[in-house]
């Protein structure tokens, strides 16, 4: 870039103007479309004009006219904007130009040849004024300009309607978006449900991550990797049985020092011979048959496959085996033979090559690859990837390439449902499960439906009785039900000490060998686990449930729960009204001496005020005391609060009838506080509390819940403070955050062994909210009316609240969409006026700028295993005015239960007695389908 001097600044400016007006004129009558303007540059040293060096010629065949064209269309464009952004305003005659002023950006459409003026602080003069006006009647917006090495802006935020950014709702709302569409997991069990038919436990067999292979079958275990081959019988010992090195010559063979890459047990038509000896594939494609009860090589085929064994099979009597460069071999015995390794003739089939992906599924050979070498997406489309199915028990057949209905992520497992066997089922990176008919009469398999079943990748599938088992990175398996829409995932639970699972597969010989249908799963944390195909620990608890009278006795309890938006006011300005100074004796008193007494308060400081986010943030939660109470470091307005609900409940309630705080917390806006009779404290245990940030991305608590637990004789009860994210049409934004308070695992879970868990529901140590039996949720969930503000009004003023109803957010998301998190609790009846917004210390609904359509924005919710055994007293609304919002409360009869062990211990003996009868008869259905399916 050139640099100019004050002194030539005029001159410059001339030299400008006079190149824009013979630009002009040029383009017009004899410059070629492609030819430069002439412009010239004065420097302190060369007072004359110089001709700039030649322009490089355009990258595309777009002349200068049709370049100025587009360039003056969208500078119009820009013009037509509803707010055009603001520019200075433009004077003929130069001005002076203070030269400590800011450097003004230039033009965006300004050439690269010509004088930067306006970035040097030069003023315009009515050539360039006029040369510029083919670009529209006004200039073009501004263009920042970022030398390499800069540091990138920070983004413009836009302010949402709670005053703070809305860059969370933004960068998170792909997320959310597929919240509402992951399968529900509300009532998911998160037992482990682990077997006990093994004599000695599988936690010492080590798999090393990605280069083991791992076969099964019954209580023998077969692990290669590399040079070494270890063989288990977990009926004699839990340390090898066989443990051979390659590298040592243990096999017995000529060849040395070869590794080993996957295993297969072969079949065998004589019950003893079954899973007595295996296949071994090799790196140099050899072939080897290994008895595993002598521990000696009994056939082998050197250099069958000249490359890689990447996979091998077992299908009906025969074997199947892949390797890298596309060769397939497919062996089979005579009929009624075993197959015999050292003499069969195998028949070769090629595939593609380069398949990461393999499966055998209903007699077919199902492959995929990520590599775009390999075919693994389509050139110059956006769906992928390639899925190729080889019929290779057909000789002759071609292979099928068959696409998705849309674009998804590469494939990395695969399985058939037995109780959908006319489909096969397909994992992708992504987190989809694409689904797959193969009954259509022609044979070629079309993909029927794809659903979402995580936010992260599916590593492993494996179809298990009625269930599709579900591999993910965090370490967990899910049990999918895959019947109804969306999918509900009934089991839950933790396999692989949060690292993914890499492998699941079903061990179907374990029906023969075991009597169980045992499944097994390998992590990247390189162990080996057994699980319960039949979940059947889970049938014995749902039993347990429905004879629950038998083993515990019931009580009753009442709870008044308390929620108020107080739009950052203090409790002195409860005054004027007596609705204003007398609320909080009426509401303690709207119930007769309640047993647990809640308070959740919203917005308790001004969230658009950052210093007190700050200091709520910095200080709140620190230093509370024994008893509860709040702690002194933090912001006035909770110290306030918690002492005027203290007084409150001290004079409201009878002398003789004390009560104690049992918890309090804030979390920015939010303020929780807990009352309890004092002579029911000491039936209480195992009390904890903790918080859920959902504002900016989880890292801030604007919004967000306090979730409160303790345990009552043998009943858990769990109360949740919430404030959802604001907006009008932000329900997705609204169901994610419901979803992460109600799916939060951060709650201290009980030390108790599992088997004494009885105060938690479904498999759950009370780390997580559903795992209690009893929960309550009340907060502003700013859930909206979709209806016009005047329409809305207008059937409030007629009192027609059911007409509302039909178009409240809340009730349509319970009723109609099936993912919703909340949608499993229940609330009563609204026969009370929409609680928000309206215009403080006044009855009239919000008539500011923005004139809110008003809402129930205010609710309160409840969830038992048993509903039966909840009542709702009342819930209204108050009419205290000091907020935007108005206080509401709700009232609640329940039973709490207190279980006899000794009789538990009884009935539950029993009920195992009836679960083997269930099994037997669910292994011979499953045994039937395997057959059938040629996988035994």
């Amino acid at each position: 870039m050139a640099h100019h001097s004050p002194e030539s600044s005029s001159d410059s400016v001339s030299s400008a103007g006079s190149a824009g007006s013979s630009r002009t004129s040029s383009d017009d009558t004899k410059s070629p479309p492609t030819s430069l303007p002439s412009t010239s540059y004065h420097t302190p040293s060369s007072p004359r004009p110089i001709a700039p060096p030649p322009r490089p010629p355009p990258r595309t065949k777009v002349s200068v006219q049709t370049s100025l064209a587009s360039s003056s269309s969208l500078a119009s464009a820009s013009t037509s904007s509803p707010t055009p952004p603001p520019l200075p305003a433009r004077k003929a005659a130069p001005t002076p130009v203070d030269d400590h002023s800011p450097r003004a950006l230039p033009s965006r459409h300004q050439s690269l040849f010509e004088p930067d003026t306006q970035s040097r602080g030069e003023p315009f003069t009515s050539s360039q004024s006029q040369e510029r006006k083919q670009f529209g009647s006004h200039l073009p917006p501004p263009m920042r300009t970022i030398a390499l090495g800069d540091k990138l802006p920070p983004p413009r935020r836009q302010t949402s309607e709670s005053g703070t950014s809305s860059e969370s709702e933004e960068e998170d709302e792909d997320v959310r978006m597929k919240v509402d569409l992951l399968p529900d997991t509300s009532r998911a069990s998160r037992r482990p449900p682990t077997v006990d038919c093994h004599t000695y436990p599988e936690h010492a067999i080590h798999v090393p991550a990605y280069t083991a292979s791992v076969a099964t079958c019954g209580t023998t275990v077969a692990v290669v990797s590399h040079h070494h081959l270890r063989i288990y019988d977990l009926s004699m010992a839990e340390s090898p049985i066989w443990n051979l090195d390659s590298k040592n010559g243990d096999f017995g063979i000529k060849v040395k020092d070869f590794k080993m890459t996957s295993v297969e047990f072969r079949p065998a038509t004589s019950p003893e011979n079954r899973g007595a000896f295996i296949w071994i594939g090799t790196k140099d494609g050899h072939l080897i048959e290994f008895d595993v009860r002598s521990g000696k090589v009994t056939a082998f085929r050197p250099v069958i496959h000249a490359h890689t064994v990447t996979h091998m099979f077992r299908y009906g009597q025969s074997m199947v085996t892949c390797d890298d460069t596309g060769k397939v071999l497919v062996s089979s015995p005579p009929d009624g033979a075993d197959l015999d390794l050292a003499t069969v003739i195998p028949r070769v089939v090629r595939i593609a090559e380069k398949q990461e992906f393999a499966v055998l599924l209903a007699g077919q050979l199902w492959t995929s690859t990520r590599e775009p070498s390999g075919g693994g997406t389509v050139p110059g489309t956006s769906r992928g990837p390639y899925v190729r199915v080889y019929n290779v028990f057909v000789p002759g057949s071609v292979g099928r390439s068959l696409l998705p209905t849309e674009h998804l992520g590469a494939v990395t497992s695969g399985t058939i449902l037995p109780c959908h066997p006319g489909h096969v089922y397909l994992g992708h990176e992504g987190g989809h499960v694409s689904i797959w008919s193969i009954s259509d009469s022609d044979g070629a398999p079309q993909c029927v439906e794809i659903v979402k079943v995580s936010v992260s990748d599916i590593l492993s599938l494996a179809g298990v009785n009625t269930r599709l088992w579900v591999g993910t990175r965090k370490g967990t398996i899910e049990a999918l039900d895959v019947s109804s829409k969306p999918w509900t995932v009934t089991n839950n639970w933790t396999a692989h000490q949060k690292l993914p699972v890499l492998r699941i597969s079903v061990d179907t010989w374990s029906m023969e060998k075991l009597d169980r249908l045992v499944v097994t799963s390998i992590g990247r944390d390189e162990r080996l686990r057994f699980w319960d195909g039949l979940l059947g620990i889970d049938w014995i608890e749902q039993e347990l449930l429905k004879r629950e009278a038998e083993f515990s006795t019931f009580r009753q309890m009442t709870a008044l729960i308390v929620s108020w938006n107080v739009d950052s006011n203090k409790p002195d300005a409860l005054t004027g009204t007596a609705e204003n100074i007398e609320f909080l004796t009426d509401v303690l008193q709207s119930m007769d001496r309640p047993d647990f007494i809640v308070f959740g308060f919203q917005e308790l400081i001004d969230l658009e005020s950052r210093k007190m986010a700050a200091k709520t943030v910095l200080l709140g939660g620190k230093n509370k005391s024994a008893d509860g109470s709040i702690s002194q470091k933090v912001s006035t307005s909770y110290k306030k609060w918690f002492d005027r609900l203290l007084l409150a409940v001290r004079v409201a309630m009878p002398a003789d009838e004390p009560y104690a705080c049992i918890h309090t917390e804030n979390l920015v806006g939010l303020f929780s506080s807990s009352f309890v009779k004092a002579s029911e404290k000491q039936s209480l245990k195992n009390a904890a509390l903790t918080t859920v940030k959902r504002g900016m991305g989880g890292r801030y608590g604007n919004k967000g819940g306090i979730i409160s637990r303790f345990i009552v004789d043998d009943t858990s009860v769990c109360f949740i403070n919430c404030h959802l994210a604001a907006g009008q049409s932000h329900v997705r934004q609204r169901n994610a955050d419901a979803a992460a308070i109600v799916e939060d695992k951060s709650l201290l879970p009980d030390t108790a062994p599992i088997d004494d868990l009885v105060s938690y529901v479904n498999g759950g140590d009370g780390s997580m909210v559903l795992d209690h039996e009893l929960v309550f949720i009340n907060g502003d969930m700013n859930y909206r009316i979709d209806q016009r503000r005047e329409a809305v009004i207008a059937a409030v003023k007629a009192g027609d609240f059911e007409h509302l109803l039909v178009h409240d957010q809340l009730k349509k998301e319970m009723k109609f969409n099936r993912a919703f998190r909340l949608r499993t609790f229940s609330e009563g009846p609204l026969h009370f006026a929409p609680t928000y917004k309206y215009d403080p210390r006044t009855d009239e609904y919000d008539t500011s700028e923005k004139s809110r359509t008003p809402a129930w924005c205010d609710r309160v919710l409840w969830r038992s295993l048993h509903p039966e055994r909840v009542e709702q007293v009342h819930y209204k609304r108050w009419e205290a005015n000091i907020s935007d919002h108005r206080p509401i409360s709700a009232g609640f009869r329940f039973q709490v239960k207190s279980v006899r062990h000794d009789q538990r211990v009884r009935v539950k003996a029993e009920v195992k007695e009836q679960w083997k009868e269930v099994q037997r008869r669910l292994l011979s259905e499953a045994k039937r389908y395997y057959i059938e399916q040629k996988m035994i």
